[in-house]
């Protein structure tokens, strides 16, 4: 089990699209990892755009960023709702300082964006929101997943199993805590 001792928070909102928050969640515990679901504090579980529901074990209020090996943006409309809480970019932001492992994939960087956390940096995500990664002062790529130091992005769902292989080799050469 690589991750054994790793702490990882998934992100939750409503309207997550479920292959991308669910799988993250089984792979890395299947892995050995401890796995958070942190949610925003508007509910105490989220439905998936596909109708799929996730309790929520914490609030992004209750936790720091550089308490977790690795945090986890998923997409589907969520980040647009993650984005918009203090709390979320608070915990972003501690984590990168921190250099701990940061992913998201399709509409993830919204937060990364929000968050102030990608000039300069190389990324890829939904080809949807290329312009807002562009503005923040990315550079964005179009690859399935691209990983940059500790940053770890994808495109959309069927990237999924490659972006969560990506995440599990960042963390397992000591990239974080």
């Amino acid at each position: 089990m690589k991750l054994t001792g790793k702490r990882v928070a998934v992100f939750l909102e409503k309207e997550f699209d479920a292959t991308e928050g669910l799988y993250p969640i089984m792979r890395f515990r299947e892995e050995g990892a401890e796995v958070v679901v942190v949610g925003t504090g508007s509910a105490n579980a989220y439905q998936s755009r596909q109708g799929l529901q996730i309790d929520v074990d914490r609030t992004a209020a209750e936790l720091k960023g550089d308490e977790f090996d690795a945090l986890v943006i998923p997409g589907g409309w969520a980040p647009d709702k993650l984005r918009q809480s203090p709390d979320v970019l608070r915990m972003v932001q501690e984590a990168w300082a921190a250099q701990r492992v940061i992913a998201a994939i399709c509409h993830g960087p919204w937060v990364l964006i929000s968050a102030g956390v990608l000039k300069g940096r190389t990324v890829t995500s939904y080809q949807g929101i290329r312009d807002d990664v562009t503005n923040a002062g990315a550079q964005w790529v179009e690859r399935r997943v691209l990983r940059d130091g500790n940053l770890v992005t994808a495109m959309k769902p069927p990237d999924t199993g490659d972006f969560c292989r990506t995440i599990i080799e960042a963390l397992t050469e000591g990239r974080s805590a």
